[in-house]
């Protein structure tokens, strides 16, 4: 049976240092099982800073951060999630296949389905034809779908994406959002946007302002 988690934040707050307030404030938060939500909010609102706490890039100051599988264990975020960066870091010298394969192989062990992961992940976000270019060549934006997909290949049950479309056409996010939401109940997705039209997509809206939380689900 392939795990599914749940994501839970319990009153985090953070502080950095020379700040006079908290970035964050007492956040607390749920995610269900198989749901997508994008956090939004004003530039220096916390964004990126409560999705690097809840998946553990941040050390947590205060509070708590796990995830949550249908038997109510608790797994450190880490453990079980893949992450979209808004620097993408890829192989120069290897090609789009082998760099997202690396995630798959990571994950599985065996080469044969690592290889048949990558290349079902790059069809997916619309980069079949660019399987083997080697990344250097790649645009930004094609890059980015690369990270991506190598995400999507890993099997792991969360995605945690910053900024996943920012460099993308509107057509191209729009390819990029069906491979990444469309597997709805499969994976458990967080996104940080500025897009309106991406956080329409997703279940839950979670809205940063002052340091709290504001939460609307669909």
């Amino acid at each position: 049976m392939r795990l599914i988690v749940r994501l839970v934040a319990r009153d985090l707050r953070h502080t950095y240092r020379g700040a006079p307030t908290p970035v964050l404030d007492g956040v607390s938060v749920e995610v269900p099982a198989g749901a997508s939500a994008a956090i939004i909010g004003p530039s220096g609102s916390g964004k990126t800073t409560l999705l690097s706490l809840m998946g553990g890039l941040l050390p947590v100051q205060h509070g708590a951060a796990v995830a949550v599988d249908a038997a109510d264990r608790e797994w450190p975020v880490p453990a079980v999630a893949s992450w979209v960066l808004q620097t993408v870091s890829l192989i120069p010298a290897r090609t789009a296949l082998d760099n997202v394969a690396i995630g798959a192989f990571s994950a599985t062990g065996d080469r044969r389905v690592a290889r048949a992961r990558a290349t079902s992940a790059l069809a997916s976000v619309g980069l079949a034809t660019l399987a083997h270019s080697p990344a250097r060549l790649l645009s930004g934006g094609e890059a980015q779908r690369v990270a991506i997909a190598r995400a999507l290949a890993s099997g792991r049950p969360v995605v945690l994406a910053d900024e996943p479309t920012g460099q993308l056409d509107a057509a191209t996010s729009a390819v990029v959002l069906d491979a990444l939401l469309g597997a709805s109940g499969d994976r458990t997705v967080i996104v940080v946007t500025h897009d309106a039209e991406v956080a329409a997509r997703c279940d839950i809206t979670l809205e940063l302002r002052d340091g709290t939380l504001r939460e609307r689900r669909r």
